[in-house]
């Protein structure tokens, strides 16, 4: 699997701690609706990628005794759905912890990978681009600020 980010310990993204997965990948989908670089992961693409199996990410991940769930974020993890639905094809038969995926797009959008990902267990997804000159706000689910109010999330199965 390829990522532009990789934190093993995560505590900004959701109410757990985690791993967070930075995807490599994004059409850059926000910038047309709201005006050119908006994004706050915009520096994100021209990281150098890292490399790394599904084994290696679930072996530090069960390792480590800090961490309760695996945050995907960005750029966007749709963007690259193989790899999305291997890696948690894989995490899934050692865990059952909470997957929290972050995506730009809107609900509508995705709702044939949404209901691909609607078979495994305790998935969440936080839908929505970013819109600038928008309020934050708490989102429950995840348990923490969103950057704008169309912004939410929601578990999916």
């Amino acid at each position: 699997m390829q990522l532009v980010n990789l934190i093993e310990e995560d505590f900004v993204n959701y109410r757990k701690p985690g791993i967070f997965l930075g995807f490599p990948f994004c059409t850059g989908k926000c910038n047309p609706d709201n005006g050119p670089a908006i994004c706050q992961n915009v520096k994100l693409m021209w990281q150098p990628r890292i490399n790394i199996s599904n084994g290696e990410l679930i072996t530090r991940y069960l390792s480590n005794p800090i961490t309760h769930a695996v945050i995907c974020g960005g750029l966007e993890p749709f963007d690259s759905f193989e790899e999305l639905l291997s890696f948690i094809d894989a995490f899934r038969s050692v865990s059952i912890d909470d997957i929290v995926i972050y995506t730009g797009y809107n609900e509508d959008e995705i709702r044939t990978g949404i209901d691909i990902l609607k078979r495994y267990q305790n998935i969440i997804v936080k839908f929505g681009r970013f819109l600038p000159n928008q309020g934050r706000h708490y989102d429950p689910v995840l348990g923490v600020d969103l950057a704008s109010d169309n912004q939410y999330a929601r578990r999916i199965n």
